[in-house]
């Protein structure tokens, strides 16, 4: 297979870890006979330095031509300090979901056998944790209108969503759910929010459709406290841009380390695929950012192609490096550590 891939490194630790997932990558296309044409381009910090817009038309023409985008991270700390700035490197990412039409962000949640005394929850709690969060990323608060009243001393942002932006998230998860064990849960706040009670609707009426499949609902604040008493009770979870965003980064911790946990963006044709971390820039330049989450993302990628045997391979090469302890500072428990681009070699080397 040929595959041109957009390759958008971002700032930070982003051209870091995304060095060490095409070393990978390239080592599956090697070994299973396949040609990757790496097509980098610019977002972020990196690319408002550059041209002065975080995501560039010419970035998104990369990307709406590529057949997929491996995405390292944005941010930096000069924007995340001035709450006046006008142009902030968030607002690519934004962008780029918005106009590639990214949808639904798909967010798993599983453990390492090897790291289970690593997550801050207790083992018990947590073993044979291997759950997935689909989060709606293109309507909700962050796109509704927002501003200032009354000189600035009145604030607001509205959340709204549309009956088909719901069932085209739901779908995804009940399809998912169909592939798993055939459980769903829809997260909302229908005891108090008119678009939560939306959501709960759609998804009931949908619910016929898929009669295999046991749905639940939940409110979002019994989640957030079931998510650290017995994670492993769930498998799909459904919710909102919001609610997915604070859900999904506290779920995230339940592996050990967030430079674990890889993602996708999916929506009707390109999808993108990165790290849940963020770009961590005191880490930058000093060889001791975690690659595992982009590497696993470029892990999901091959998967999405359908080239899951490619997927199981990079999988194989991660749980060995963890078993092995060819891991970054971050999980050396102060023993022996590797640098970025030793684990990204050791992993390329063993595939």
């Amino acid at each position: 297979m040929k595959l041109n891939i957009a390759l958008l490194a971002g700032d930070g630790i982003g051209p870091e870890v995304i060095e060490q997932a095409v070393k990978v990558s390239d080592a599956v296309a090697k070994k299973f006979n396949h040609e990757i044409n790496w097509r980098p381009a610019l977002t972020g910090a990196a690319a408002i330095d550059a041209v002065g817009e975080p995501y560039p038309d010419e970035t998104h023409e990369i990307c709406a031509s590529s057949d997929a985008v491996l995405f390292g991270a944005i941010g930096h700390p000069r924007f995340d300090n001035d709450p006046s700035a006008k142009v902030r490197p968030e607002q690519g990412l934004l962008k780029m979901r918005k106009k590639l039409g990214l949808f639904a962000n798909v967010r798993p949640t599983f453990t390492f056998p090897s790291l289970l005394d690593k997550s801050p929850l207790k083992r018990e709690r947590i073993e044979g944790t291997d759950l997935v969060f689909l989060r709606e990323l293109t309507g909700g608060i962050y796109f509704g209108e927002k501003g200032r009243r009354e000189e600035g001393e009145i604030a607001y942002d509205n959340c709204v969503y549309t009956r088909a932006e719901v069932q085209r998230l739901a779908k995804k998860g009940f399809e998912l759910a169909m592939t798993r064990s055939k459980k769903l849960c829809c997260v909302d706040k229908a005891n108090v929010l008119e678009t939560s009670r939306l959501w709960r609707e759609t998804v009931q009426a949908m619910e016929k459709d898929y009669p295999e499949v046991e749905v639940s609902y939940e409110f979002v604040d019994a989640v957030a406290m079931r998510l650290v008493q017995w994670p492993n009770s769930y498998d799909v979870l459904i919710t909102e841009n919001l609610f997915g965003d604070i859900l999904t980064d506290e779920a995230s911790v339940i592996s050990g380390s967030m430079g674990l946990m890889p993602s996708a963006s999916l929506g009707s044709k390109i999808g993108l695929f990165e790290p849940i971390h963020g770009s961590y820039p005191q880490a930058t330049g000093l060889n001791i950012a975690n690659p595992m989450a982009t590497v696993l993302s470029a892990a999901m990628m091959f998967e999405n192609f359908g080239l899951h045997t490619e997927g199981k391979a990079i999988r194989e090469a991660v749980n060995k490096a963890l078993n092995e302890g060819i891991v970054t500072e971050d999980l050396a428990d102060g023993g022996k550590s590797y640098g970025t681009s030793e684990v990204g070699d050791w992993l390329a080397n063993n595939i």
